[in-house]
């Protein structure tokens, strides 16, 4: 069995691959954190509930309605970010002149009551969730076997982290949403209306972690605790970026959770804890995150 430094090839690429789809599902809620972060100044706790509740609304379209993986993906990022909608009109939109203290407490209160909910219904341990047949199967590559469905997470993240990346960084769209943090006085004479616009932002970025829930619910099932096992180091993977940082979110995304994966096979007693290490070194030698300005 060939090996590299000690390790057999074929667990190391497999501990690569693990690594890359926990670093998708990083990135594609540090992305939706960051989206929200950076152009309305709000830090969403209750992200991982409502990456929770997309994968739990899957979970009910296919027990309920019949509705299969596919129509999951169509259909529950609309409606959950449709629910952040809801939130963002009724309640968030309120603290907007206030400090972020109180934007965060309200999301983290909002995230324990769904949390609560939802454990109350179905209690504590997973629901299965089938994946799709399409996707079902492999493929020996020679150095390792390639799961269909993992490597369709890892592809379908990236065009999603990549597309979000274009439209705020590179399109008329996204230069109105930074123009509106800055200085939405400005934009609004110009005829844009900017409640509507960050509203529909906060719904956008909601959609993006209902999206993840529904790509999780056929690798760790549909559990109430899901998103409170992640959000925390989502949450360090969007310091170590830099707050806000679009860009920051989706490189240190996939790349913590290489090193992550890395260190299951050299140092597997520091797995748990390796993302946060990182994060002191990070906040000790720059302060607003390997791609943050400083402000």
């Amino acid at each position: 069995m060939t090996e590299i430094f000690g390790v057999p090839t074929q667990a190391l690429f497999g501990q690569l691959l693990i690594g890359l789809i926990n670093g998708s599902f990083y990135a594609l809620l540090s992305l939706g954190l960051a989206v929200i972060f950076g152009l309305l100044n709000i830090i969403n706790f209750t992200h991982g509930a409502q990456y929770m509740l997309g994968a739990f609304v899957a979970y009910l379209l296919a027990n309920l309605a019949g509705l299969g993986y596919w129509w999951a993906l169509l259909l529950v990022p609309p409606l959950v970010g449709a629910s952040g909608i809801v939130i963002e009109r009724l309640m968030i939109s309120r603290l907007y002149k206030l400090d972020h203290l109180y934007g965060l407490l309200l999301t983290f209160g909002l995230a324990l009551i769904i949390q609560g909910v939802f454990r109350n219904i179905y209690g504590s341990s997973g629901q299965p969730y089938a994946i799709p047949p399409e996707l079902a199967g492999g493929r020996n590559l020679g150095f390792m076997f390639l799961p269909n469905y993992r490597a369709w997470i890892i592809g379908a993240s990236l065009v999603v982290c990549l597309g979000t990346w274009f439209v705020v960084e590179r399109t008329r769209l996204g230069a109105y949403l930074r123009a509106a943090t800055e200085n939405p006085v400005l934009v609004q004479s110009f005829g844009i209306n900017v409640p509507r616009m960050v509203t529909l932002t906060y719904g956008f970025g909601v959609a993006l972690a209902a999206l993840a829930g529904v790509m999780a619910a056929p690798i760790y099932q549909v559990s109430p605790q899901m998103g409170a096992d992640l959000i925390i180091v989502v949450f360090a993977v969007v310091v170590i970026g830099g707050m806000g940082s679009i860009a920051g979110a989706i490189v240190t995304g996939f790349g913590l959770g290489l090193i992550e994966g890395l260190t299951k096979v050299f140092y597997p007693e520091a797995s748990n804890t390796v993302i946060f290490i990182i994060m002191a070194i990070v906040l000790l030698i720059r302060p607003a995150g390997l791609f943050g300005t400083q402000k």
